[in-house]
């Protein structure tokens, strides 16, 4: 049971607080829009609101002491936006001069330019059934919401707006970009209250949504485990449009199936249920070998389509490999 689900009651001021940040002031209960499923509804407990504060304590100090150059560096907007053309001025830059205005108007005019650095940050989690699944440390689930908090908050921190995607085998919820520490909360109270109706995994629902959601370009995190359903055609469409990053989240115990006897498993996203000898060799062999190839295959599909990975694992925490995606996309910039 995720640690968010295990109910202790407790109140306060502070808590009341945190209530009035998260759903605004003066709200009693919430329903944000959501396109399908049963979406975020009624006003979270005292619980949710705690752990909701503890995740914003965990995370502002890991943004503020770590991470808070990394990202800026590696996400600098979209460059130079056109602002409007005017008359040549002496010591304007001859090579921004307009020449088909200039010929048609008979004296010299330039193109004059703004910096352009708001972005548009969103997170496209993953909240099918194969989530709810951790052996060592914590769920999928909660690895995926501690760090849809972390580039959140790093995100706010840099004046962008974030967004989030919820998703199964259908578009479960929707936050649509914001800036704020207020719309990050929320965001974050909804990533742990969300009750999905969907169980299997349809990536190419959530970024479908996505594409039309969004007319301009924007960083895209997608947070799942990626077990199910096709990727090729919705990541390949999705990153000629936006900079898209794959999270991939596992847990140790997926990568051996342990000898345990004869064990009944049930696919957490179908429902199916097998009987397995997992004290015969070749059947342990099998799996690993199967889920070595199928790990393998992502990683080759990600490369052909230049989309970068972050791998995490339930066993370990995200700061690592956070600060590794940074540092290797920064060089990745100079050497362009």
């Amino acid at each position: 049971m995720p640690f968010w689900r295990r109910a202790q009651p407790r109140g306060g001021e502070l808590l009341e607080r945190i209530d009035e940040v998260v759903r605004g002031p003066g709200v009693r209960s919430a329903r944000l829009p959501t396109r399908a499923g049963q979406g975020v509804r009624g006003a979270p407990s005292p619980e949710i609101l705690r752990q909701v504060r503890l995740l914003e304590l965990r995370t502002r100090g890991l943004v503020n002491s770590l991470f808070s150059g990394e990202y800026r560096s590696v996400f600098k907007g979209q460059g130079m936006e056109f602002a409007e053309v005017r008359e040549y001025q002496p010591g304007d830059e001859v090579r921004s001069i307009d020449w088909n205005v200039t010929a048609r108007m008979r004296r010299p005019f330039v193109k004059r330019y703004i910096e352009e650095r708001e972005l548009t940050v969103m997170l496209v989690v993953d909240l099918s059934g194969s989530e709810r699944f951790g052996t060592v440390r914590r769920f999928k689930s909660e690895l995926a919401t501690e760090l849809a908090c972390v580039l959140a908050m790093s995100a706010v921190r840099n004046n962008d707006r974030v967004g989030a995607i919820l998703f199964t085998d259908r578009v479960e919820h929707v936050v649509p970009p914001r800036k704020g520490r207020r719309h990050v909360l929320r965001l974050v109270r909804d990533l742990l209250v969300m009750e999905p109706v969907g169980h299997g995994t349809d990536v190419g629902v959530a970024t479908d949504y996505l594409r039309t959601l969004l007319s301009h370009r924007a960083v895209v995190f997608v947070i799942s485990d990626f077990v199910g359903g096709a990727l090729e055609r919705p990541l390949k469409l999705l990153a000629q449009q936006h900079d898209v990053v794959a999270v991939t989240i596992e847990d140790p115990s997926e990568s051996t199936l342990p000898d345990v006897g004869l064990a009944r498993l049930v696919d957490p996203e179908t429902g199916v249920e097998v009987e397995v000898d997992t004290s015969d060799p070749r059947v342990r062999e099998a799996y690993t070998r199967t889920v070595t190839e199928e790990a393998d295959a992502r990683r080759r599909l990600l490369r052909r389509l230049a989309i970068d990975e972050i791998p995490l694992r339930t066993s370990d925490g995200l700061v690592d490999p956070l600060i590794k995606f940074f540092r290797t996309r920064e060089t990745q910039a100079r050497r362009r």
